[in-house]
């Protein structure tokens, strides 16, 4: 990890892209900007945390609703068996 120690209104360059800027510091909160282009998404840690939890409650879905889909498909295959 890099650390860098900025002053207000000093700024940090990531690649030729992303710009970082010290905007704030009050008490113990820091405000910063970011400048990117609009193809690269900017999430705070907790949010990228809720979005990649829910992707991952949309694609494995709970054991609940495991046992309601082996049900259906053991229904359907005895139906085609027929």
């Amino acid at each position: 990890m890099l650390i860098l120690s900025r002053k207000i209104d000093e700024k940090i360059r990531i690649g030729e892209d992303i710009v970082i800027t010290l905007i704030d510091v009050h008490g113990d909160q820091v405000k910063i900007g970011v400048e990117a282009p609009k193809t690269i998404k900017v999430f705070r840690q907790e949010v990228y945390e809720a979005i990649q939890n829910e992707n991952k409650a949309a694609v494995v879905p709970e054991e609940k609703d495991n046992a309601i889909t082996r049900d259906a498909v053991s229904a359907l295959s005895k139906l085609l068996k027929k």
